[in-house]
């Protein structure tokens, strides 16, 4: 267990290929003054060019959890993974991983293969437990809506913690838990919220008697993006969502009440 004596550390999930937005990141958390970076997986899916993700996390030192996807290049499997279990869902996402891998350095992939499945930090005098979908399951979705305190509450006493951040959704939330406990779905920063906005978002993990966690927007060149993803022939769905903000690709995983905040 790491014991982080920084006032302040940023947290965020689902690069997705998108350096644009990681090197806005890495830019945004300096302005604040923040040193420690924790990346909860999938460095790979939906963007171009995964080869420019692996300088930015090595020159910054970003620690990284090993999502399903970075467990999936780095090991040569035939998908990502993700858990998704309709035909559009999985058709999407297998030309996604498809390039992601073809265009990954063998370098990369070993890297890849090498991360941790959990990152364990004392902060604020509290257990932190960093991980991608659940403490129990890497590709497990846990929905704000569909969720229950008990079942998280749960996950912390089984997995010895008193804040559980996760990510694998793609939609950031939080739940104050009994016992001073938090749960969290820090977001992703490689494609929009479904919501209409351009921006992405992370989380920023605070040490006062305890620990605050607060998200953070946080805007980066989708313009860039979006005309990338069609120099690389990536799907026009793709570099849609990141000009609008709509999810176009992987709804059919959404439960009803997120489902409803989407435009398709």
């Amino acid at each position: 267990m790491q014991k982080i004596t920084d006032e302040k550390i940023a947290v965020f999930g689902g690069v997705y290929n998108n350096y644009l937005a990681l090197a806005a990141l890495v830019a945004d958390t300096k302005r604040r003054g923040i040193t420690k970076l924790y990346c909860l997986g999938d460095l790979g899916a939906f963007g171009p060019t995964p080869d420019k993700v692996y300088p930015l996390l090595r020159e910054n030192q970003i620690q990284v959890v090993q999502g399903n996807y970075d467990n999936s290049i780095g090991n040569g499997l035939n998908d990502c993974q993700c858990g998704y279990t309709d035909p559009r869902d999985n058709h999407f996402a297998q030309i996604s991983y498809d390039y992601t891998f073809a265009n990954t350095s063998d370098e990369f992939k070993a890297w890849q293969r090498g991360l941790p499945k959990e990152i364990r930090l004392q902060f604020g005098g509290k257990r932190v437990l960093l991980c991608h979908g659940s403490p129990r399951q890497t590709n497990e979705f846990l929905w704000e809506s569909t969720t229950s305190n008990h079942f998280l509450e749960k996950q912390l006493s089984d997995f010895d913690a008193d804040v559980v951040l996760a990510t694998h959704t793609g939609l950031h939330w939080q739940r104050e838990l009994t016992g001073d406990r938090l749960f969290a779905n820090v977001g992703v920063i490689g494609r929009p919220e479904n919501d209409g906005t351009t921006n992405v978002w992370y989380a920023v993990l605070s040490a006062h008697d305890g620990v605050d966690l607060e998200f953070v927007p946080l805007d980066y060149d989708y313009q860039r993006l979006a005309r990338e993803m069609e120099d690389e022939g990536l799907p026009s769905e793709f570099a849609q969502t990141a000009r609008t903000g709509w999810w176009t690709t992987c709804l059919e995983i959404l439960p009803v009440k997120e489902r409803l905040r989407g435009t398709f």
